[in-house]
């Protein structure tokens, strides 16, 4: 295949499930393993699975797996990674933490997938590294670890930490470690193996364009849209947003109202209740915390906007989460 020389041994690979790991973000990043060892005709990587307890851990869509060691097992591995969906904010098992503290000081290289950079984080593991993970955990992520930088990219390779935002995107970061380690010819031949016609780079971004994900053409729309999505905490005023589409503030009313069947004022409360759901689903942060990073002036006014969008106060979807 052209790769490099091939290591003495087989890597071996860690998988940390821990429960509501979202299950096509473990197999896209376990199925390029094996891909390997069978286009390569050699076993380049062997892997293992580990489960907090030792127990057989659920996926987010419901399939278990049973592991083959619970977390703070002594088997060799040469690279980790932690594989979490659901609520990654959660989880603290303290055991699980200081297992992953003890592997980081032996040289191992420790990754996570989806929320498993969160599980990183609580583990003291991310400090003074390139971070990425899910989108949806971004905001949580930040307002738990304000001295972390998160990069909106769909992984980051930062010497022995690994970060993933999870999805399909796990095969792309598999394809560049594949890259790295036995050659471009072996890791674009994976990649075909999956029908994967076009390897994106770590830098790529996460969501869809505004554009397709909203079924907008209009540009002065789209800039307008952009900047609310970007200014949750601190909403900009009406005047503002019109003169960054170069409009007057009745002609975007207009805009809104015709391509989103809604005025800006509604879109915006939309956007920030959103943002104040997954706050409430996925951090401890104090009711008026939140309403606060999600730009509202008071406690009250957010919990009466959230119940009538809603239907429930903001302390009932905490106790759900």
């Amino acid at each position: 295949m052209g790769k490099k020389q091939v290591q003495a041994r087989a890597q071996s690979v860690g998988f940390l499930l821990v429960p509501g790991f979202a299950l096509m973000s473990y197999a896209a990043a376990v199925e390029p393993l094996r891909a390997a060892n069978l286009i390569s005709g050699t076993p380049l990587y062997r892997w293992w699975h580990a489960a907090p307890g030792g127990k057989p851990v659920m996926a987010s869509n419901g399939l278990a797996i049973i592991p083959d060691v619970g977390a703070g097992s002594d088997r060799d591995v040469d690279m980790l990674f932690v594989c979490a969906g659901g609520n990654p904010a959660i989880f603290n098992d303290r055991h699980v933490f200081a297992w992953l503290r003890k592997l980081a000081r032996r040289g191992v290289t420790i990754g996570g997938i989806s929320g498993g950079p969160y599980i990183l984080a609580r583990a003291g593991l991310l400090d003074g590294r390139g971070v990425t993970l899910h989108w949806e955990h971004q905001s949580a992520f930040s307002e738990a670890f304000p001295d972390i930088t998160v990069a909106s990219s769909l992984f980051e390779i930062d010497g022995n930490r690994i970060t993933c935002s999870g999805g399909i995107s796990a095969l792309d970061m598999m394809v560049a470690l594949i890259e790295r380690d036995h050659g471009r010819q072996l890791a674009a031949a994976v990649g075909d193996w999956f029908l994967h016609t076009h390897i994106r780079e770590g830098m790529g971004p996460q969501r869809m364009d505004l554009r397709l994900r909203l079924g907008i053409a209009d540009e002065k729309l789209l800039r307008v849209l952009r900047r609310m999505e970007g200014n949750i905490e601190a909403p900009q005023p009406r005047a503002e947003l019109a003169r960054i589409a170069g409009v007057s503030v009745r002609q975007l009313e207009r805009l809104f109202r015709r391509h989103l069947g809604h005025g800006i004022h509604r879109q915006y409360s939309s956007m920030r209740l959103e943002r104040a759901r997954q706050l409430l689903r996925e951090t401890t942060l104090p009711v008026l915390d939140v309403a606060i990073a999600t730009g509202f002036s008071s406690s009250s006014q957010f919990a009466r906007a959230y119940k009538r969008t809603f239907g429930e106060p903001p302390s009932r979807t905490r106790l759900s989460g």
